[in-house]
């Protein structure tokens, strides 16, 4: 399996939803078992809300803060942040071109 940034950043925006209503700026591209791999590159403002699985984003463009559980960490290129499953969490300050992607795994509510 492979998925392509290239080809995934095309494919952006899609349509707006009445969470993303500037469009959506983020795609599922493999998935096998329990584990999802995406891309994310938000616009304007960052939506997301906590989810059912532990996660990982893994910085390839551009910087931001993300905020998980009022904690801030600043988010730079080369960068890989880690995410327990149920956390809220979503970045902040970044710049045009943040793009990350973003793994999903394990049961849902995280592995203890």
């Amino acid at each position: 399996m492979k998925a392509s940034l290239t080809d995934a950043l095309r494919s952006f925006p899609l349509p707006p939803t009445d969470k993303w209503p500037q469009g959506v700026w983020h795609s599922l591209v493999l998935r096998h078992g329990s584990m999802s791999a995406g891309v994310f590159a938000p616009k304007g403002q960052d939506f997301q809300g906590p989810h059912t699985q532990d996660e990982v984003y893994f910085i390839v463009r551009g910087s931001g803060e993300l905020l998980v559980e009022g904690q801030r960490a600043a988010c730079h290129v080369g960068d890989a942040v880690f995410v327990p499953a149920n956390t809220a969490h979503h970045f902040e300050n970044f710049s045009d071109d943040f793009v990350t992607w973003v793994v999903f795994w394990g049961p849902e509510g995280g592995e203890k």
